[in-house]
């Protein structure tokens, strides 16, 4: 949730009150890609206006209101349609300490900090492509950020409200001012509104788009969150996301708090750390207000998804049950799944997303039959830069195997089988060496596959099991097993890419990066947590009774994966996720009832 910033300075101040018309005005549009570069970007208009939101989230008497900038081309006759990327990280982050409570006695870990930055900025590659295209862009700092007022509240009502106030601006719905607060409407514009961006920056379209807004007709979330509590929570346990151990909706509320006077949200923040529970981790009604997938059906915007199969930050259910729910609500919808980590599709497959782009946004904003409806649904990168198209996503069809006696995935009777809870080992040391006897876990594998499988889509598992002792977790962990070259990584090469030239502040140049591939033996495919408190509901605790056996069933993450011919599936049981979950006292013993135990893989041969 914490993207690096590639910026470029805002120059002039200007402002248009011609009058609005309901329409865009296409500019001429190639047989390819769309619409093409036929405006000059050092001519474009740049304006900066404050739109006031319905809320008044730091309880000073005002609404709060929303920093937005605007770049637009000079020449283009017509109303246009906008490019909307709003994000609280516009002005960097605050150096703020996660909570100290993974480990007992443990010091706290904090955020890495980022050096805000005065200055006006637009950020990334949005501008320079689009503005040429005939599209005016907008960045939009998020409520309590930048020079927002108002307070971060981490996907709660009053950020989703700021940043749909932005969309209503554009459509004259919603009141803007200048920075000597006289009116400003966006006359210029037709409206017609798309949204854009990583992580944070995707997920406030997400909550937008949930709100049924009209005018905003298309958004596209890379790497967004569509639920906070699979952020932050998983099936009534506390679950960091990777990297940030101890972090929640509070310290992240903090980082981001850069706005003047940060000081009047000091009860906000303080009711962010009380009702988000990291006690229970139960679902209640704070995290059920920061849940969109729940209103899918209100969502008028086709959505383009994309989020990178190694995602570990965001991960990967973020995107798979949203999708789900949008396809269930009948939203036009596509999607992209990559073999990168927690980044652009811009970083990962320059060109083609660049065009994609072009005409996904030509179709929706412009209203250009590009054609890109009628093609492939889904695009996914089975192996690093190998693509596979698939007119339906995610696979139709499954397949359960038993969790066996004796170490097997297939079949096998129904024994107890036992491992001891250790909070020091990684999940990466508990899956090797599946065959030898290791009191820390529990392992089953098939034969090895005669042919290909793929996994295409949300693993579940059920599990029958007692435990004694203090950790309340159990985590299951779907493993490839076999040597392979495999994504490990994304480097940096010497040469740079160009998107535009003469662009003031930044000549458009984007460091090159390629995927770094290794030879391993096995592959954690998806992990899996569950509380086993929260067995009967996510929403309430329920005290389990020791050495007394239980059924417990939870979803793992979202995932497209080839298990080669000649590899083996296996499926990893232990307690602690030593990177993701909290880590309870050493020694809780587990038993699992094999036979009975079992997981279901969406897979297609």
């Amino acid at each position: 949730m914490h993207p690096r910033r590639t910026t470029i300075l805002l120059a002039a101040v200007t402002v248009s009150l011609t009058a609005v018309s309901p329409a865009a005005a296409a500019p001429p549009a190639g047989p390819a890609t769309g619409t093409q570069p036929i405006y000059d970007y050092t001519q474009a208009i740049r304006e900066q206006v404050w739109v006031q939101a319905p809320v008044d989230s730091d309880a000073d008497g005002q609404p709060d209101r929303v920093a937005v900038r605007i770049i637009r081309p000079r020449e283009a006759t017509g109303p246009i349609p906008v490019i909307f990327q709003p994000s609280p990280y516009y002005a960097g982050l605050n150096d703020v300490p996660n909570h100290d409570d993974i480990d007992r006695g443990a010091g706290s870990r904090s955020l890495a900090a980022s050096t805000a930055d005065p200055e006006i900025v637009f950020s990334g590659y949005l501008d320079n492509y689009f503005v040429p295209r005939g599209y005016a862009v907008a960045f939009a700092d998020s409520l309590g950020t930048g020079g927002s007022t108002g307070c971060p509240t981490s996907g709660g009502r009053n950020e989703t409200l700021g940043m749909k106030a932005v969309v209503d601006w554009f459509n004259g719905r919603a009141r803007g001012v200048d920075a000597a607060g006289a009116p400003v409407r966006a006359s210029w514009s037709s409206g017609r509104t798309g949204m854009i961006g990583v992580s944070y920056n995707a997920t406030l379209p997400n909550a937008v788009a949930a709100t049924g807004v009209r005018g905003l007709e298309t958004i596209v979330p890379i790497a967004g969150i569509s639920s906070w509590y699979d952020y932050y929570r998983a099936n009534g346990g506390v679950v960091a996301p990777g990297g940030f151990q101890g972090e929640d909706t509070d310290v992240l509320a903090k980082a981001v708090l850069t706005r003047e006077n940060p000081e009047v949200c000091a009860d906000v923040m303080a009711s962010l750390e009380r009702d988000q529970d990291r006690v229970t981790g139960d679902y209640n009604a704070f995290w059920d207000e920061r849940n969109y997938v729940k209103n899918a059906s209100k969502v008028r915007a086709s959505v383009f998804l994309v989020h990178g199969l190694h995602d570990d930050n965001v991960r990967t259910l973020q995107t798979g049950q949203w999708w789900d729910a949008l396809g269930k609500a009948g939203v036009p919808r596509k999607i992209w799944w990559h073999q990168g980590p927690h980044t652009d599709a811009f970083v990962v497959r320059r060109q083609v997303w660049l065009e994609t782009l072009n005409r996904w946004f030509d179709q929706w904003l412009y209203k250009i039959d590009t054609g890109i409806m009628r093609e492939p649904i889904a695009d996914v990168e089975t192996a690093p830069n190998v693509w596979q198209t698939s007119r339906k996503w995610p696979a139709p069809s499954s397949r359960t195997f038993a969790l066996g006696a004796g170490g097997t995935l297939g079949a096998g009777p129904a024994v107890r089988e036992t491992f001891a809870d250790d909070p020091a080992r990684t999940a990466a040391d508990l899956v090797s060496a599946p065959e030898s006897a290791d009191p820390n876990r529990l392992a089953y594998v098939t034969a090895p596959l005669k042919s290909p499988l793929r996994l295409s889509g949300t693993p579940t598992i059920r599990v029958r099991a007692d435990l004694t002792g203090d950790s309340p977790y159990l985590t299951a962990l779907l493993v490839d097993y076999g040597t392979a070259d495999r994504y490990a990584g994304i480097r940096t090469l010497p040469t740079q890419d160009c998107i535009g030239a003469g662009i003031e502040g930044d000549p458009g140049c984007f460091a090159q990066r390629e995927y770094v591939t290794a030879s391993t033996p096995y592959e954690i495919v998806s992990h899996g947590w569950t509380d086993v408190r929260n067995r009967l509901s996510p929403a309430v605790t329920t005290p389990i009774r020791a050495g007394q056996p239980y059924t417990f069933r939870w979803e793992l993450q979202t995932q497209d994966h080839v298990f080669a011919a000649g590899h083996r599936i296996g499926v990893v049981l232990i307690s602690t996720d030593r990177d993701h979950t909290l880590r309870y006292p050493a020694g809780t013993v587990v038993g699992v009832r094999t036979g009975v135990s079992q997981i279901s893989l969406p897979v297609s041969s």
